[in-house]
């Protein structure tokens, strides 16, 4: 079980590696993932190499996209990536808001988060007698605890989460959602980065280590170690 916490509290972690919330593509779960995993403890990181399949070859960020990979052969998973909650209400309550369209209770990011923590809690020296699929419970995880720091990814029911308001990027007309997904952070790699998303990795954790140092204490805040504080991520990205 200690070795289980570990990993536990390494992909809780996740929210620690920005100072504000990015949106995430294809380049923002790379790098959310990549992050992660330089910050794990050697039990959590040898359980994670345990569990990633074989074609990761040890890289949790080059699967960390899987999740929406997976959508179209998962039908049952695309309501697990947001929460829409009600419009111009400014909160969120996971009994009211954590459902899907047909009305099932929770099936929204924050309960997927729940759900598969515990999963992953089951994890034990043999991680193959466990009855979950724990390399799939690692990449929903990994993937949804990036999905939930995206405001848009909580946002009101009747734009769907900004995916029907058009604006324009520059030149580029797009829905908000996206712009927030992946043109802002691409437009930062090409501007800052030379089109590099490992500079912009490199690049937030030498502000980790530097410039936000004082606030890494505050972001790691969490009444437990075993269960994911899905209701203060929610309410940190509650666009109003």
């Amino acid at each position: 079980m200690e070795k289980c916490r570990f990993l536990i509290v390494a992909f809780l972690s996740l929210v620690f590696i920005f100072p504000v919330s990015f949106g995430w593509g294809i380049d923002g779960h790379f790098t959310v993932c990549k992050i992660a995993q330089s910050r794990l403890s050697k039990a959590a990181a040898d359980a994670v190499q345990e569990l990633l399949p074989e074609s990761a070859q040890g890289d949790l960020a080059s699967v960390c996209i899987w999740a929406d990979r997976v959508k179209f052969r998962y039908r049952w998973s695309p309501p697990l990536h947001f929460i829409d909650t009600p419009d111009s209400l400014c909160t969120y309550q996971y009994d009211r808001d954590c459902k899907d369209e047909a009305g099932e209770k929770g099936r929204c990011v924050a309960g997927a988060i729940n759900n598969y923590t515990s999963q992953l809690l089951t994890y034990n020296a043999q991680p193959s007698n466990s009855e979950y699929n724990l390399t799939e419970a690692l990449l929903f995880l990994s993937h949804f605890m990036g999905d939930i720091h995206q405001p848009l990814h909580v946002g009101f029911t009747g734009d769907r989460g900004g995916n029907t308001i058009d604006v324009h990027w520059y030149t580029r007309k797009q829905n908000l959602h996206h712009i927030w997904d992946s043109n802002i952070i691409e437009t930062a790699e090409g501007k800052f980065y030379d089109f590099s998303v490992d500079g912009l990795v490199d690049a937030i954790q030498t502000n980790i280590k530097n410039e936000w140092a004082d606030q890494v204490e505050e972001w790691e805040k969490c009444g437990s170690d075993e269960v994911p504080c899905t209701e203060m991520y929610v309410a940190q990205e509650t666009v109003c």
